[in-house]
């Protein structure tokens, strides 16, 4: 893509267009010339460098409904561009802990199974697997119809195929983080698989992965959910602001489902059977 395209759909990445700021760089709003409305990450390369090849490596290739989709993108010697398509519903943190801004049961629902599809879809790649590391609310995007698309694929790594591991310094979001990738560096599906159940104990929760209210004591979500069904409290999990409207069959065995993702450690997809219905 030219960088000249690039600035006319941004208007010269005017800051009226800017709707978000990673680690990388900011991220514009802007329209190609052929229409299409698409969000623009700007990267210094000289300090992301390796945030930019791995977007690249991991998106330019690949296509599926969950995976947010690269447009195409632009490598200079000093800065460069990714560019996606426009999720216009925002990110799921937004939903889940926005204060104008609601998820109905049935949404919770089917963006975890569009995130299950997507990461098993990435997780069995025929070329090889490629882990995430970073899965989270603020990395699942939104589209027009409220369908799940994983994005930012900043810290992915790719597994040849045959390979149980790489082994890699920490990377993640605290919070998301596998504890036994924190204890072994070792980079597997099993990493995503426990970030997933953290976002669906978010979904049914409405809660931060971390309750950070005891500052002394801090209560990560998993450990919260396994105290609250021991005493027979499983209810008391669910988000006040579904009002009651969910079914109490379908809760319990996600949260079940959830705390199995969370307590998994192995390179197994629980998830394989959502996707297939």
């Amino acid at each position: 893509m030219l960088i000249k395209d690039i600035y006319a759909a941004t208007e010269n990445l005017s800051p009226s267009n800017v709707i978000g700021q990673g680690i990388a760089g900011k991220v514009y709003r802007g329209v190609l010339a052929n229409g299409w409305p698409v969000a623009v990450k700007h990267i210094v390369k000289n300090e992301h460098a390796e945030t930019f090849l791995r977007e690249v490596t991991s998106l330019s290739h690949i296509r599926h409904p969950n995976l947010v989709s690269l447009r195409g993108y632009y490598d200079g010697q000093e800065e460069c561009f990714l560019v996606y398509e426009l999720c216009t519903n925002g990110n799921l943190s937004e939903w889940l802990f926005g204060k104008d801004k609601n998820l109905s049961w049935i949404q919770r629902i089917r963006i975890a199974l569009g995130c299950a599809c997507g990461l098993w879809f990435l997780h069995i790649y025929p070329e090889g697997c490629i882990v995430h590391r970073d899965i989270k609310p603020t990395n699942i995007l939104l589209g027009v119809d409220m369908e799940p698309k994983l994005s930012d694929f900043g810290l992915s790594r790719v597994m040849e195929l045959g390979v149980s591991h790489v082994s890699s310094e920490v990377r993640g979001t605290f919070g998301y983080v596998d504890p036994e990738y924190r204890h072994n560096h070792k980079v597997n599906a099993a990493g995503d698989v426990y970030s997933f159940g953290m976002v669906l104990l978010q979904l049914l929760s409405g809660k931060r992965a971390i309750n950070i209210m005891n500052t002394d004591k801090p209560m990560s979500l998993d450990k919260m959910a396994s105290t609250l069904i021991q005493e027979g409290n499983v209810l008391e999990f669910a988000d006040p602001r579904l009002n009651g409207n969910y079914s109490v069959e379908a809760f319990d065995v996600s949260l079940k489902l959830a705390l199995s993702c969370t307590g998994t450690r192995s390179s197994g997809h629980p998830w394989s059977k959502l996707c297939r219905g």
